[in-house]
Formats: structure tokens, C-alpha cells, sequence
């Protein structure tokens, strides 16, 4: 991996949690970092720890005063704020529209913006934090899968797309992390993910050595690989034990699966910080 010293480093949804941990690292080696949240206290924490630059407000919309704050290039770009909320397809358009809108569409913005550069200069760095349930998915919450399914497939394409003029790209797929989101899980992030959640650290540690080996899938949890297999190859198989841990939620809450004739209440948010779970 070359050295990442000096070069211009955006991580979003920086204020806590993953993107903290990936901002701290990249700046332990050397790097620039823009510090965004959509809290500008917590990014103005963060930044102030790491000698890096508080660039605050919506990750949609960041690339051009990441530039300005960086005086110059964006060298690597971190999309890791996200969103996550619970329901199925009775869950509010609003709910919908914002995961797609932070989990997905801020993706395809800040690469809009960012791949003239980066195509011109024949380099640059796209880490998409996309969180194992874009190879999986997570009982509970529709939106957030879905969306989470999307944005690995974005960061696909530009691999598939861009790799031989010099962009690199990685997706960064843990499963459980301690962080503020897993919190707002609830009973499916208590069965699911709590039980090997891992700190953000880790997370941070797995992107280096993913870098270091040139690796687009990072995988901080060694389970995965083998749950995304077979979901590949023994794909009933592993739809009944997904089902199966549907149920044992289920039992745990003492009610089934929402009813989509009904118009439900909305679930609650997960704030828009990228806390993945």
C-alpha cells in the first residue's frame, strides 16, 4: 500500500462509532482528514483529537467543501454514513426515502462529483461502508437491507467500471459493531449481532490490511465469507435459517412479523451518522 501520507482523506458520518475509528487510523498515518457529521459538535470533537479539518452538514453535499478545507484533491473518499430504521414494506416513504437517499444516493453524488479528478489523474480511493447486510441482509428492516444490498452494488460497479484507470474501491461489510446504530436495533440486533459484535476499531484494522492486500471485499467478521457462500451456493438453506432467526425474534418480542395491510406506526430512526451495525 503507498503511503498515505499528505494525502487528502473525507470520512463521513465521522462523529462517532466506524467513522471516528477510520478517521483516527488515516490520520495515524499521516493523512488529511475531513472530519463530517451531521452533528457539528461531534465532528469538531473528533477533528480537534486528530489534528484533522471539521467539515459538518449532510454527506450528500460534502465533496465540494472537502475540496476547499483540503485546498486541493480528494485522494480517498469515505462514504460511511448511513441510516437505519426498522420495517418491512409498511415502513413510511419518508423512512424509505431516506435510506436510499444516505445509504445509496450520496454514494452515487460524491462519486459523481469525485471521479473527474480522480479518471484526469489516473488515481483514487472509494471506501463504501456497506455493512454485511448488503451481503446478507438483516431481519427487521427492509429499508436498510435493501439499501445496504444497493450500495454494494454501486461500489461493484465502479470497481468493475474504473479499476484499470486507477480507482480503487472497497466495501467494507462488518456485522455487528459497537456502536450508537446497533443500539437502535433493538430485539433483531440482540439476536443477530450482538452476539459478536465487534469494536470499531477492528473495523478500522481490517480496512488496512484489505488496502495493504489490494482487496475489495472487507470483511472485519470471519463469518461472514461463509455465511455469503452459502448464500450463494445453498441459498434455501440459508433463506430457512435466516427464517429461523426471524422466528426466534419473533418469540423473544411476542409478535409476528408486521402486517403489511395495516398502515403501522413509524419505527424509529437510527440517527444519520454512519454507525453501521
Amino acid at each position: 500500500m503507498e503511503s498515505l501520507r499528505d494525502s487528502g482523506v473525507v470520512v463521513t458520518g465521522a462523529g462517532g462509532g466506524i467513522g471516528a475509528a477510520l478517521a483516527r487510523r488515516f490520520a495515524a498515518e499521516g493523512a488529511r482528514v475531513v472530519v463530517n457529521d451531521l452533528d457539528p459538535g461531534r465532528a469538531r470533537a473528533v477533528a480537534e483529537e486528530i489534528g484533522g479539518i471539521a467539515v459538518p452538514g449532510d454527506a450528500a453535499t460534502i465533496v465540494a467543501h472537502a475540496q476547499e478545507a483540503l485546498g486541493g484533491a480528494v485522494d480517498t473518499f469515505c462514504a460511511n454514513a448511513g441510516i437505519g430504521t426498522e420495517g418491512g414494506p409498511e415502513a413510511p416513504e419518508a423512512q424509505w426515502n431516506a435510506a436510499w437517499d444516505l445509504n445509496v444516493m450520496a454514494h452515487v453524488r460524491a462519486a459523481r462529483e469525485l471521479l473527474p479528478g480522480w479518471l484526469e489523474r489516473g488515481r483514487g480511493r472509494f471506501v463504501s461502508t456497506v455493512s454485511a447486510a448488503g451481503l446478507l441482509t438483516m431481519v427487521g428492516s427492509a429499508p436498510y437491507s435493501v439499501t445496504k444490498h444497493a450500495a454494494l452494488a454501486f461500489a461493484e460497479w465502479l470497481s468493475v467500471t474504473y479499476r484499470h484507470r486507477g480507482v480503487d474501491v472497497h466495501a467494507i461489510c462488518p456485522e455487528g459493531v459497537r456502536t450508537d446504530m446497533l443500539e437502535a436495533t433493538g430485539t433483531a440486533g440482540d439476536v443477530v449481532l450482538r452476539p459478536g459484535a465487534i469494536a470499531p476499531e477492528a473495523v478500522a484494522d481490517a480496512l488496512f490490511a484489505a488496502l495493504a492486500d489490494g482487496r475489495f471485499l472487507v470483511l472485519p467478521h470471519a463469518t461472514t465469507q461463509g455465511h455469503y457462500t452459502a448464500r450463494a451456493t445453498s441459498t434455501d438453506d440459508w433463506l430457512g435459517g435466516m427464517n429461523h432467526l426471524q422466528q426466534k425474534v419473533e418469540r423473544r418480542t411476542g409478535a409476528a412479523a408486521p402486517d403489511t395491510t395495516c398502515n403501522a406506526p413509524a419505527a424509529p430512526a437510527a440517527a444519520r451518522e454512519g454507525k453501521q451495525a
